[in-house]
């Protein structure tokens, strides 16, 4: 049996238990009839089909969702997804109610990344996350909260919404910044948060690093380059917030590193003018989505979460991620949308530079590169 279908049945046998105990001190009650008419506890209980052999993607074992007219599942991502997830969800609602007839009710929760992750880890019953990046949902996964193998669960790896890494000028872009080899010329300031703390710092350090690691350079000549870059880096906030705080409110630098989504956005609320670029070598940013195992199998909700994971691939919804500035997933809204986004000739990804598991040990964690850099800067 797979883990899933173990978690799952520990989650009924237990849940037998409870019901259990629960009917031997309320038999003398009306309600205990049901029993006694004849019905076993079985009917009472979420239904599961167990085989000694692997389940099929048609066969796996299923909890039937939350009993009753509502349903209620909790969402649990990133701040800047929440103008889209706003349109999204109604639209959700509306087909649940359509084909199913059942009310649901879906609570959000917004936030820093990791800090999301965090609150996840440490109790916030999430029934599905949208993290910024896979290395967060991959902590929610070794706290023993996902499953292994959530990558496979939903179209596309999971990734439901993508980005790449925009240079933000000051309106009118006064220092002629073009492209990533501007950011090491000497005089110019450069606001990116700190990717010790911060998921879009990782992002920006990635894209940094590429931009000649994956354009014919090797790593030599990226940590030269990157090093001149971060040289040019004046404070290094803790967090995507905190840079984009430094850059416009504080009027500190020239550039600002950020997602092109987070400036489409932006620009969209009249908070900033989009005065930006998109260097043609760029990092893919994926956002994944998954169900949270523990969570959904604790309160019978799997059925609505996965429903709920699989609508957002659906064109219907990568139309709302499109409107706020994220690159669609789905290949048709992709096409409908393309001249909204420039054109990036060399995309790459994580898995082209190992992985995250690879990626954190090699760039980010004590003693790895970007403090070697850092402690070239003091």
């Amino acid at each position: 049996m797979t883990p899933k279908i173990v978690s799952r049945l520990k989650s009924i046998a237990e849940a037998k238990k409870s019901i259990s105990t629960k009917w031997k001190t309320t038999l003398s009650q009306p309600s205990a009839l049901v029993l006694a008419a004849g019905l076993g506890l079985s009917a009472l209980m979420p239904f599961a089909v167990t085989n000694s052999q692997p389940a099929s993607a048609n066969q796996k074992t299923q909890l039937i969702s939350q009993g009753g007219k509502k349903v209620e599942i909790t969402l649990v991502s990133y701040a800047v997804t929440k103008a889209a997830y706003e349109k999204i969800i109604p639209q959700f609602v509306a087909k649940w109610k359509r084909e199913k007839g059942q009310d649901v009710v879906i609570k959000q929760s917004y936030g820093g990344s990791g800090s999301q992750t965090r609150a996840v880890i440490d109790g916030l019953e999430a029934d599905v996350v949208a993290l910024a990046l896979a290395l967060d949902t991959k902590k929610i996964e070794k706290a023993g909260l996902i499953q292994p193998g959530w990558e496979r669960e939903a179209p596309n790896n999971s990734i439901v919404t993508r980005s790449v890494v925009a240079i933000e000028t000051r309106e009118g872009n006064p220092k002629k910044i073009q492209n990533w080899s501007d950011l090491a010329k000497p005089g110019i300031k450069v606001i990116t948060a700190n990717p010790k703390t911060s998921g879009g710092a990782r992002w920006n350090f990635l894209a940094l690093w590429g931009a000649i690691a994956k354009n014919g350079g090797n790593e030599a000549q990226a940590l030269d380059y990157i090093t001149k870059v971060y040289r040019n880096v004046p404070v290094l906030p803790k967090d995507a917030r905190e840079a984009s705080d430094a850059f416009y409110k504080k009027g500190q630098g020239d550039v600002l590193l950020n997602y092109e989504n987070e400036v489409i956005l932006a620009a969209q609320q009249g908070k900033t003018s989009p005065s930006y670029v998109v260097p043609q070598v760029n990092i893919s940013i994926d956002g994944p989505v998954a169900v949270v195992d523990k969570v959904v199998d604790k309160r019978g909700s799997r059925a609505v979460s996965e429903a709920f994971v699989k609508f957002l691939f659906t064109p219907e919804a990568q139309r709302e991620f499109a409107k706020v500035g994220f690159r669609p997933v789905n290949s048709g809204v992709a096409k409908e949308v393309e001249k909204k986004y420039p054109k990036v000739s060399k995309l790459y990804n994580v898995q082209s530079l190992g992985g995250w598991d690879t990626i954190q040990k090699k760039f980010f964690d004590d003693g790895a590169i970007f403090d070697k850099i850092q402690s070239g800067r003091r």
